[in-house]
């Protein structure tokens, strides 16, 4: 891949901005040689000249490991970092069988449309004799789409058209899924939580139907660097795999920026915006002819980046800038990539999109504005400078906790290992859907059991829905059922958000946060653009809204209890008994804040009352011994104490788990019923648990060390954003009590 290149002059030219006080760290990452060698003996002749006739002349060593593997018959899973030739690794093993019989077929899943383009325009760029490459998607034609089954031998698709669009209609497909040698699962990494516990499920079936016509694929995977790749290749599949990571691609070096804004009111610890910072570093790289990359976390970041830039660069340069986002048409999009990889184009604002594989040539810096949730979206952000020559890498901290975490311990962010991915096929709320899907698609018996997993058929006796009959259980409805389900939610009732002016569906909202987010009088945030809800009917499940520009956002107030039902593992840990057990959590919003966006204070209040909900998940908790709070259990100290240490606890669990903290609920109290003490409760958000606080069970300690230092080095006096106050808050961020929640971490880690 070629692009224009800066000169020498320009890539050192950066040196000026180290100097600015906003720099909170820096550090070289060096460069790495890449370790080749040639392409393999065994490999077919013809796609051997292919790749030479697009300039490939040799492998990898990481590569060559891939094909080595693929070539015993054995899964893979290849976890190397951004731009290490991942795709080729998967290809290999399935251009080969296609060119010696192309009558082989091959399914390839992507987490993204635009991913799919990407990937069918290089297998196109081979021209390879015999390669059909085709996308089957919810944008194919309907005409065109019994082609694609009849003709294409590489079919590319996304788990949600594999779960709605292939497996119902598996009739259809009946010579593709006979033929189906090779099943590749690009970004995996993707597939955690929620969305990945469903996904695995969707691969569960797949591979159940490959069976009933006779064939056995083999799963070629390929991830982000994470810490657990052959226990998320096992999850995701229900097969082991072998794990390919030692990463042997060439790396230029990489100077690494943390900059922090300036702190304008060290009481509040309010800071100057992330996305002005962000707009004046990129302006000022622009202007000096350096190819640049910005990652926001919304739409609406993007866009206002891309604005305040332009603004600030001659008119030249800002002819030169775009930014790129969903929502985007398909060509506009095709346009922006071609212009970057052609070096037309000087500075892109991009939303996280843009952060999975797609080519987009050779940049000179990367900025992430605000930690994008993982240390491996981070990475893989960052990799997409400096493939070239040395590049910059530089992350614009936000206010919230992580970020300010990592403006003080940078160490902590650019040492640590990446996180793991984690998912829970098995979590009733998720599997009994894909229970029913699997009996609508075929009768299922105990021999189900090696594809689907036990905990199914031990489902399917349990489903009213299903009938059981001498063939296995079969399913009586009249619908399908996998129109019910939406991957991407662990909730099959789901609200929809209509646009009152147009009637478009925005998106879909699950029941359990329906209440806190969609209620009347609520900022809807879509894609970062600002609606207000004028309507919500809970009857028929439908929330109206109407675009909006107001300088106020809404935060609910709630009451919530924590029932706990059973105590799974007990185990003394920093001087107290760590419990991790199954509770259930029932909430009800009984008021909504309106608050100012500029300082956080509170506008108004405004009392209502919804229906309450209830949910069982997992969580952890601990009951504080007297000693540890000695001085600090009078009240209000005692449970301000409690709700901070537990806010803090839940800003810093996702540096162990792979989520967010809109993932995780918690709860602190003075006394609770059953434990009849002062206890802290942090929960997994989503119904039945996806294996987040079982994460903070096993590194518990690592989690509490982290707490503690993000209390100890925030400069503010009393708690702000950065360490103690929530966005989520269901009790509108009061009492916060930060110097009790520091004595008490500190406390349990002298312990």
């Amino acid at each position: 891949m070629h692009g224009v290149q800066a000169d020498a002059g320009a890539v050192s030219s950066w040196a000026d901005l180290l100097a600015e006080e906003e720099v909170a760290y820096t550090t070289l990452e060096p460069a790495r040689e890449a370790r080749v060698e040639p392409l393999p003996d065994d490999l077919d002749p013809r796609v051997a000249s292919a790749l030479v006739g697009v300039g490939v002349t040799a492998l990898y060593r990481h590569q060559a490991e891939a094909w080595e593997a693929a070539r015993r018959g054995e899964n893979v899973v290849v976890t190397t970092g951004t731009a290490s030739g991942k795709s080729l690794a998967f290809n290999l093993p399935v251009l080969d069988a296609i060119a010696r019989e192309p009558k082989t077929r091959a399914l390839y899943l992507y987490p993204t449309k635009a991913l799919a383009q990407d990937q069918s325009r290089a297998l196109a760029e081979l021209r390879l004799k015999g390669l059909r490459p085709a996308i089957y998607d919810g944008d194919t034609p309907a005409e065109a789409r019994w082609q694609v089954r009849k003709w294409s031998n590489l079919v590319l698709t996304n788990p949600d058209m594999l779960h709605v669009g292939v497996l119902p209609h598996h009739d259809r497909w009946g010579d593709v899924l006979h033929n189906l040698r090779f099943v590749v699962v690009d970004e995996a990494h993707v597939y955690r939580g929620v969305f990945g516990s469903h996904v695995a499920n969707v691969l569960r079936r797949l591979r159940r139907l490959a069976r009933v016509y006779d064939a056995e694929p083999q799963l070629l995977l390929a991830s982000a660097t994470i810490a657990n790749a052959a226990e998320l290749a096992l999850a995701l599949t229900g097969q082991p795999a072998t794990v390919v990571e030692r990463d042997s691609s060439p790396k230029a070096e990489r100077e690494v920026i943390v900059w922090n804004p300036p702190l304008l009111d060290p009481e509040l610890g309010q800071r100057a915006s992330a996305l002005g910072e962000a707009s004046r570093l990129m302006s000022q790289l622009t202007t000096r002819g350096l190819r640049t990359i910005c990652f926001a976390k919304s739409r609406k970041a993007a866009e206002l980046i891309h604005r305040f830039t332009a603004e600030r660069v001659d008119p030249a340069t800002a002819a030169r800038l775009a930014p790129y986002r969903a929502g985007y048409t398909p060509e506009q999009r095709r346009d922006i990539e071609r212009r970057l990889v052609d070096g037309e184009l000087l500075g892109v604002t991009a939303t996280d999109a843009l952060e999975l594989g797609i080519d987009i040539g050779l940049l000179d810096c990367a900025i992430s504005v605000g930690f994008p949730g993982t240390v491996a979206s981070l990475r893989q952000q960052w990799g997409r400078a400096g493939r070239r020559d040395r590049g910059l890498a530089i992350l614009v901290a936000s206010e919230d906790a992580l970020d300010q975490f990592f403006a003080r311990e940078p160490e902590a962010l650019l040492s640590r290992r990446v996180e793991a991915a984690l998912l829970d096929h098995a979590n009733p709320r998720i599997l009994d859907p894909h229970v029913l899907s699997a009996a609508f698609e075929a009768p299922l018996d105990e021999a189900d059991a090696e594809t689907l997993g036990p905990e199914a058929l031990a489902r399917a006796a349990e489903l009213t829905e299903l009938e059981r009959t001498p063939a296995g259980f079969v399913w009586k409805g009249r619908d399908y059922p996998a129109a019910r389900i939406s991957l991407r939610t662990g909730d099959l009732d789901s609200f929809a958000v209509v646009e009152e002016e147009t009637g478009s569906l925005l998106g879909l909202v699950e029941r359990d946060r329906a209440y806190s987010t969609v209620h009347e009088g609520a900022v809807y945030l879509h894609l970062g653009e600002q609606y207000l809800v004028e309507s919500l009917d809970l009857a028929g499940r439908v929330a109206v809204v109407s675009r909006a520009g107001v300088d106020w956002y809404t935060q609910v107030k709630k009451e919530t209890e924590t029932t706990i039902e059973s105590a799974e593992r007990i185990e003394p840990r920093l001087g107290v008994d760590l419990h991790f057990g199954r509770v259930s959590v029932s909430e009800q919003v009984v008021a909504f804040a309106r608050k100012a966006v500029k300082d956080g204070s509170t506008i108004d209040v405004v009392p209502m009352l919804m229906p309450e909900t209830t949910f069982e998940t997992e969580a952890v908790w601990f009951c504080p011994e007297p000693d540890q709070l000695e001085g600090l259990d009078r009240m209000p100290v005692l449970l301000g104490t409690l709700h901070a240490a537990e806010h803090a606890l839940i800003a810093l669990l996702p540096l162990w788990a792979m989520c967010d903290r809109w993932d995780i609920g918690g709860l602190s109290t003075n006394v609770h019923y059953q434990t009849g003490g002062p206890t802290i409760f942090v929960y997994d958000g989503h119904a039945g648990g996806v294996g987040i606080t079982a994460r903070g069970f096993d590194r518990f300690e690592g989690w509490v060390e982290d707490t503690a230092r993000l209390l100890e080095r925030c400069p503010c006096t009393s708690g702000c954003p950065s360490c103690v106050q929530s966005p989520k808050c269901g009790n509108l961020n009061e009492p916060l009590d930060k110097a009790g929640a520091s004595t008490l971490l500190e406390r349990m880690l002298a312990a």
